[in-house]
């Protein structure tokens, strides 16, 4: 397999792993404190339905959109970077330095931590630019 197919798949594997550990995340923190904002959740659990989401759950969210304006991006460009067969050695580094700068961002999100926060998703959309830049230079028979 190319280098950057198996780096590619690999970080799609684990990119999702790490969506649905979000989700697990959320379901934990509503099952274990019996919080539900729609009705029907709340009404199986014999509870009124809350009017807000608990804490947790709501910083669970907001990681949860970030990863919708930042992995589809990398799931495109990830497609053609193998596609047009852009640097195998660069996806070597990019795909699995923006895999972990995803899983850094959603673990310091849900921490609250920052300044590493703004610099995981800053890695991350470092890589997105250098995987554009790449597939740039093939297109344009730089590369």
């Amino acid at each position: 397999m190319e280098p950057a197919l198996y780096w590619y798949s690999l970080s799609v594997v684990v990119l999702f792993l790490k969506m649905f550990a979000i989700s697990g995340y959320q379901g934990f923190y509503r099952l274990s404190n019996r919080v539900f904002v729609n009705s029907e959740d709340a009404q199986v659990f014999k509870k009124p339905a809350a009017e807000k989401e608990l804490p947790q759950v709501r910083r669970a969210a907001q990681a949860w959109r970030n990863d919708l304006e930042n992995i589809p991006i990398f799931l495109g460009l990830g497609t053609a970077y193998v596609l047009v067969g852009a640097s195998p050695k660069a996806a070597t580094l990019l795909f699995p330095l923006f895999t972990i700068a995803r899983v850094l961002h959603t673990l310091t999100y849900l921490l609250g931590i920052q300044p590493w926060r703004t610099v995981a998703y800053g890695v991350g959309i470092l890589c997105l630019f250098a995987m554009s830049w790449n597939i740039g230079t093939v297109l344009l028979g730089l590369g």
